[in-house]
């Protein structure tokens, strides 16, 4: 059921970002604006976010196992028409209605975590969740294939070209639903099943699940903003080409993606909120100097001096491959961090895991849907391309903030006793 759940995710996750690639020999085929171009991926993560809380509510009441079916054959077909599209307007329709496959998230957490004991919550977690790497799918055999099959035509109906990796992605999520259908236990486990839905949304008054849900914008939103994003700034801000961009930015992606296993193993020993504090350390070191604008402090030199005139002092720049190996480790925090949110949510949630982390996984995806304009309005508002990392930088110091803010107040209303294993969840804890 892991085996199957990961790659069914880790190829929805490739359908769900695929236009990341395919946007630009789609906006030189329909005449597309950078605007038009930007909302093919736009509304693709905006679906992928708006019904996480239904699914994983759906995969506690009704079974993972049905869940990831109806996803993975419904991402097929919407899959497969993207090819057939002739109009921008049925292109951004069918971005759309293909984003339902970022929802898989939520339904692949809830059924995992359903069926894992708590002590290897974490590391099952992880596991899934390294299904993100399926966000560099695309971006290694997209250019490969888009250039090899352009012009030509396959089986009699299918056009070569940037049409063909839909179709491709069609064939692969129908086989997967075929083996995950037939391989899964048929007997699913349920927690959700009988109880009324009003009850399963009643964990999502209390504070923590909205503050685990900003750690996750931090973590998750982030990574799926810079995903889209970093390819342009390699390509404006490094004079790269569009392929040495795609492979730079998997060098973010894979670490973001596969090391949740181990973020996850990380919390099942030292704690998710240890582990926490490390991500944001990491994240606030690297953002602080990716932030910082390239330039120089220009002095005026008085004519006391040998000779009047102006003098540049601390000269300042980040050449590519500094700027790269930041990114990197940004990327290996959030990939760590992304686990350890999650692996909050079925402790203090055991029996609510489908709603909690529908509600942490959809405003998540939603901070990947604002982050990329946000990006480029600050960037436009102080002539900065470095802006990015200055709005990246302020998220994680606000949410570094709350949550340490959080664990003093807990620690100061139960001290001493709290002090050495504050991890534990307690009754008293679930109202802070």
């Amino acid at each position: 059921m892991l085996a199957l759940s990961t790659v069914a995710f880790t190829l929805m996750f490739a359908a769900w970002l695929m236009f990341g690639v395919l946007g630009l020999p789609i906006r030189d085929e329909f005449g597309l604006t950078d605007v038009q171009l930007s909302w093919l991926s736009a509304v693709a993560i905006l679906n992928g976010a708006l019904w996480r809380l239904p699914a994983g509510i759906a995969a506690d009441r009704f079974g993972g196992r049905v869940v990831f079916t109806v996803l993975l054959l419904a991402t097929a077909l919407f899959s497969y028409l993207i090819s057939l599209a002739g109009s921008y307007g049925m292109l951004l329709v069918l971005a759309f209605a293909v984003g339902f496959a970022g929802n898989a998230f939520t339904a692949g957490i809830a059924w995992n975590s359903a069926w894992f004991p708590r002590h290897h919550q974490g590391f099952a977690l992880g596991v899934f969740g390294a299904g993100n790497v399926g966000a560099s799918v695309t971006k290694f055999i997209g250019p490969v294939l888009i250039t090899a099959t352009a012009g030509g035509t396959y089986l009699g109906f299918v056009e070569g070209g940037w049409r063909l990796i839909p179709v491709i992605y069609a064939a692969l999520l129908v086989i997967v639903a075929v083996l995950l259908w037939t391989m899964t236990p048929r007997q699913d486990r349920k927690p959700g099943a009988g109880r009324p839905l009003r009850e399963q949304l009643v964990p999502l008054r209390q504070v923590r699940v909205w503050r685990f849900s900003a750690y996750y914008v931090a973590v998750f939103g982030a990574y799926v903003a810079l995903s889209a994003w970093l390819p342009k700034y390699y390509v404006d801000n490094f004079d790269l080409s569009l392929s040495t961009a795609a492979l730079l930015t998997a060098t973010f992606i894979f670490p973001a993606s596969l090391l949740r296993p181990v973020g996850g193993w990380f919390s099942d020993r030292l704690g998710a909120r240890r582990v926490m504090y490390w991500t944001f350390a990491i994240m606030l070191v690297t953002t602080f100097l990716l932030m910082m604008p390239n330039g120089h402090v220009v002095v005026e030199v008085s004519e006391k001096h040998t000779s009047a005139g102006t003098a540049d002092v601390l000269p300042y720049s980040i050449g590519l491959w500094p700027f790269a190996i930041l990114v990197f480790l940004l990327g290996c925090s959030m990939g760590i961090g992304k686990a350890a949110v999650y692996k909050h949510i079925p402790e203090y949630f055991p029996t609510e895991v489908g709603s909690v982390g529908g509600l942490v996984g959809m405003l998540g995806a939603l901070g990947g849907f604002f982050l990329p304009p946000l990006f480029a309005y600050t960037t436009a508002w102080t002539g900065l391309p470095s802006a990015t990392f200055f709005v990246l930088f302020l998220l994680t110091l606000a949410c570094a903030i709350w949550m340490h803010f959080t664990v003093l107040q807990m620690l100061h209303e139960q001290s001493p006793e709290l002090a050495d294993h504050f991890e534990q969840p307690t009754p008293r804890e679930a109202h802070v």
